[in-house]
């Protein structure tokens, strides 16, 4: 179990815990989610589990129904074409944004994050790792933004976009290349070249939805 952060809430840390779990599909789509037995595996009370559960709700992992209680949202690959549709209007943007508002501190980290990537990339093996890192790109970029309203709406469809990915994950041929994409893409967001940012994250999503649809 991730170890929770100083700073970390209670219902932050339940948070981050489940929605990584919701994600990568550990807990399938469907399953129930029982505050009480989730409150003894995180050893977190029932009530941050709860605050957690209506965040995860908000943001459309998982489903809630009157009597029946919490599940697992569902992931339907219909879903793929309109969710890349709306990637391919904000992250482009939001690459272009971090690209001109990064503080200096920021494009340090980035810099730093491209030489990880590439360091880590050769050794890592688990689709489920690469895809991890994937995500830890993604929100780096979206940190850089500035912006917290355009952050938390990229979080959220990227998660909606990483949970079908997860569901077709066993099918799909090492995706070390895919992610590799992000090096040069990090490089230029902490050297302010907005124009090549946008240019490669387009590529990057329309790519991401290439690859899942071969394999569908």
């Amino acid at each position: 179990m991730p170890t929770r952060q100083d700073d970390e809430s209670l219902a932050d840390y339940a948070y981050r815990i489940l929605c990584d779990e919701l994600i990568v599909l550990d807990i399938k789509p469907g399953e129930p989610l029982n505050d009480e037995v989730i409150s003894k595996r995180l050893g977190v009370g029932r009530t941050p589990i709860r605050e957690a559960m209506k965040r995860l709700e908000s943001d459309h992992l998982v489903v809630a129904y009157p009597r029946r209680g919490t599940f697992a949202a569902g992931v339907d690959i219909t879903d793929l074409a309109e969710i890349s549709e709306i990637r391919q209007l904000l992250e482009p943007a939001a690459a272009s944004r971090a690209a001109r508002m990064a503080s200096p501190q920021l494009r340090q980290e980035l810099k730093e994050f491209a030489q990880e990537v590439a360091r880590c990339l050769p050794e890592m093996q688990s689709q489920k790792d690469l895809m991890r890192l994937d995500m830890r790109v993604h929100r780096t970029i979206y940190r850089a933004t500035g912006s917290r309203h355009l952050e938390d709406v990229l979080i959220r469809y990227d998660n909606l976009a990483t949970r079908i990915w997860s569901l077709v994950l066993e099918k799909l041929p090492p995706v070390s290349e895919h992610i590799a994409q992000h090096i040069e893409l990090l490089e230029c967001i902490a050297e302010g070249d907005s124009e090549s940012a946008v240019r490669l994250t387009t590529k990057h999503v329309s790519d991401f939805e290439d690859l899942i649809r071969a394999v569908l």
